[in-house]
């Protein structure tokens, strides 16, 4: 959400109420426990006999003959340990940070040797988890780097912009642009079950919003794939984003709350039965109340809720359900009307109401030679919004938009992994049915002038799938393989039914050039379906898009690069990438790619389109990251790319998402009275945008649309100012027995980096105080009936502010 600009001295006055709080409370003397399993990856089975190291001390032990190990009475602070068994490949779990209140588990799985014991010398190497079906483009962000993030506050969208290849294009909003992709090309999964929208005030036919939805108490571990997505993920041309959950705590009932800077909530966690164990969250922000007292024209509110319940059915059989929540509404404050400013803001924001959910139900069956996976799940969207002429709905004729859609997905997959001698494989099958229903009625002015869409939209789909992928080590595990392939169809049209039409195949090579040296490559290609809001466009009870022979955007991929190991700690990596689009949906409207929109509110792709834009992205990716380490961690990352797209001219033109150079140093230092300090440094060139048609001020266009139109003819010719941003983030713990309490101070923007943008309001007549006369405006006598203009001027809307932030933790 925008935020509310503050003095410096309000913002020392806010710094010195943490300090002093902070150091008003003495850390106990205290201890705390990690306990754990260790099993084998593929079968589930417990690994008897385990070597489990505390790294940096003597202290060490072994499984017993459940898999199960304990460390009692460690002091407080961060322990690392390594896990090893001849036979395995040795895992390091890192970052275990030690509370009184409760103990850290860690459930360990450990990876099978492919190779003949005897000629496998075991080494202990950083950053494990790459894996030979995606050993490039991956990132694993644990829960530790999430909530100590420098302006991240607890949200892994803006976490994520630490790593290279990742940027957002406005400030405020979620907006993940990866790899010169649009936001829409993204795809996310919660504990194997995949979730549609993941943020609050989504973008309908996108995938943004201002806040995120997914409770970060409740993550374990995030894998980020930005190139070699594995097979059993489809339906993504940018990243895909794996959320590992935690188990509910086993020991006791607990429970964490939560007051931030937007929201406050509380997490229950703790075991039902000797067999089961559940995790539940709700959340409710309070935004509206405080924008209210600050005369805000907008009250933005949200709830979200989330839960996990997992089972042991037997020795071979767990059942696990998750589910995800949200509910939005967008109210107007009508009374905040007092400047020419929020006169314009009221003039164009619609009042929004939407909620989501997803539900799903995870099956596992572990045996001998591997495990069998069935997930079952159910997702829907309700998106709604009105808007008035002037606000003023006595009227009817004064209806701009009114809108209402649904999407409904219930999902089905099945799959299979497990070893076949040196080999392992993983394959399975897809099945989806999904309902989209849309009922638009808005007045709009283009460039092709002014027109009103009047329809309803009923739209069933079935979507198939099959995947398979086969990978081995060779050379004493110094080189690994692997090749995979899926193929996607539906019943849209038969444009699409034929799965071989949509065959997607990928092959991944990493190779050991030295001890410390790697080589890895990837290349595949990858489908995505169009938006519902383009599969349902209907008028005259024609599905236009249909007729249109819209079809899946296709986009192949190559990556190649090198990753140095400096240390066992630290890594430096440097890849390239080269991404290649075809089928890419044109807006027939504006003449422009649907590649170009997706990061701002309302809905995108409701309109005609034809599958014949074509695009290219481009870059080399620089990473130096520093895991925890003697009280310091750090990540140096360097993205140089580019992002084009056809106009309709048939020229390669940049895309909105075009952002060229982007540099970013995220870094912090633990202290030993638990104290943390962290910045968050990023500079980036600006992203182009298209300036303002001359025909905005066009009484027909401005009822209609309450701001100016883009003119399209001038697509992307422009570019914001550089973004030069800073965070700063402090961090203070304390255990006291069986509670813990964090607070933190949290300022984004520290430098009050702003970026220029041009915005149209009207000039509205104004008394000697600047403030607008009533609802006057301004109308050129001059103009001919059929042309007149309203008197329209540019301001520069500077999205750029100091937002300091006061959290507190407390957990039992």
């Amino acid at each position: 959400m925008p935020g509310v600009r503050l003095t410096m001295k309000s913002i020392q006055k806010i710094s010195l109420l943490f300090v002093c709080f902070s150091m008003a409370v003495a850390l106990g003397a205290q201890s705390g426990t990690i306990r754990g399993t260790v099993k084998d990856e593929a079968t589930n089975e417990p690994i008897e006999f385990a070597n489990i190291l505390l790294i940096g001390t003597d202290n060490g032990t072994v499984t017993d003959q459940d898999g199960n190990f304990s460390f009692e009475d460690l002091p407080l602070g961060i322990y690392e340990i390594r896990v090893s068994f001849i036979g395995y490949n040795e895992k390091v779990v890192r970052e275990l940070e030690i509370y009184s209140s409760k103990p850290v588990v860690v459930n360990v799985s450990l990876r099978p040797l492919s190779l003949d014991l005897e000629t496998v010398e075991v080494v202990a190497k950083p950053f494990e988890g790459k894996s030979a079906e995606s050993p490039v483009s991956l990132r694993s962000v644990g829960l530790a780097e999430i909530r100590r993030n420098p302006g991240g506050n607890r949200d892994i969208s803006r976490v994520i912009q630490s790593f290279p290849g990742v940027t957002s294009g406005i400030s405020f909003r979620n907006d993940l642009l990866i790899r010169g992709g649009a936001p829409n090309e993204n795809s996310f999964y919660l504990d194997e079950v995949e979730v549609p929208v993941i943020n609050h005030f989504a973008t309908q036919g996108a995938s943004g919003g201002p806040a995120g939805i997914i409770n970060v108490d409740f993550v374990r571990e995030v894998d980020f794939y930005s190139g070699a997505f594995p097979v059993n993920r489809g339906n993504a041309l940018s990243s895909v984003f794996n959320f590992k959950q935690k188990d509910g705590r086993q020991d006791r009932l607990g429970f964490t709350a939560t007051l931030g800077a937007s929201d406050a909530g509380v997490t229950v966690e703790g075991p039902i039965g000797n067999k089961s164990t559940f995790l539940f969250s709700v959340r409710r922000s309070y935004l509206q109340f405080l924008f209210k007292a600050l005369g805000l024209p907008f009250l933005p509110a949200y709830t979200d809720f989330q839960g996990k319940f997992k089972t042991k059915l037997s020795d071979n059989l767990e059942l696990t359900f998750i589910g995800l929540g949200a509910i939005d509404d967008f109210e107007l404050n009508l009374d905040a009307a007092d400047d020419e400013v929020s006169a314009n803001i009221l003039e164009r924001l619609p009042v929004n109401s939407q909620w989501n959910y997803t539900n799903g139900v995870v099956l596992k069956r572990f045996d001998n030679n591997g495990v069998t996976t069935a997930v079952m799940s159910r997702s829907m969207l309700n998106n709604e919004f009105f808007k008035y002429l002037d606000n003023d709905d006595s009227d009817p004729d004064n209806l701009i938009a009114d809108y209402k859609s649904q999407e409904i997905e219930n999902k089905f997959r099945l799959e299979r992994s497990a070893r076949w001698g040196a080999f392992r494989w993983n394959a399975g099958v897809n099945y989806e049915y999904a309902r989209y229903n849309n009922r638009t009625f808005t007045r709009i002015f283009t460039q092709a002038g002014a027109e009103t869409i009047d329809y309803f939209s009923e739209l069933d789909l079935h979507k198939y799938g099959l995947f398979a992928q086969i990978s081995r080590a060779f050379a004493s595990e110094k080189v690994q393989a692997s090749l995979g392939f899926r193929i996607d169809g539906n019943t849209y049209s038969d444009d699409m039914s034929n799965p071989l039409e949509q065959f997607s195949p990928r092959a991944s090579i990493s190779v050991e050039l030295g001890p410390r040296l790697r080589w890895n490559a990837n290349t595949g290609v990858y489908y995505q379906l169009p938006p519902y809001t383009v599969l349902g466009y209907r008028l005259n009870n024609v599905l236009v898009n249909r007729e249109n022979n819209v079809t899946y955007i296709r986009n192949t991929h190559v990556v190649t690069g090198f990753e140095y190991a400096l240390n066992d700690y630290a890594v430096i990596s440097l890849e390239g990438y080269y991404k290649w689009y075809a089928n890419y949906p044109f807006l027939q409207r504006e003449m422009i790619s649907l590649a170009n929109l997706g990061g701002d509110f309302g809905v995108i792709g409701n309109e005609p389109v034809i599958s014949d834009n074509k695009g290219r992205t481009y870059g080399l990716e620089f990473l130096f990251q520093q895991r925890f380490y003697k009280g310091f961690y750090g990540i140096l990352a360097y993205t140089l790319g580019r992002s084009t797209f056809l106009d309709k001219n048939g020229e390669y033109i940049p895309s909105s998402w075009d952002s060229r150079h982007i540099l970013a140093f995220t870094g912090g230092k633990r202290f030993s009275n638990n104290l943390e300090i962290g910045v968050r440094w990023r500079f980036q060139t600006g992203l182009p945008f298209t300036p303002f048609d001359d025909r905005s001020s066009l009484i027909t266009s401005w009822d209609r649309n309450g701001q100016g139109i883009l003119d399209y003819d001038r697509l992307n010719t422009e570019r914001t100012g550089f973004i030069n941003g800073l965070d700063i983030r402090v961090t203070k713990k304390w255990a006291f027995g069986q509670w813990s309490l964090e607070t933190y101070l949290d300022v984004q923007n520290v430098l009050a980096n702003s970026i220029p943008r041009e915005t149209l309001i009207l000039d509205r007549p104004l008394d000697e105080d600047g403030m607008p006369v009533g609802n006057g405006v301004i109308v050129n006598p001059n103009d001919p009936v059929d042309q007149q203009r309203y008197a329209l001027k540019s301001i520069e809307d500077n999205v750029g502010t100091v937002l300091p932030t006061i959290g507190i933790v407390i957990s039992y």
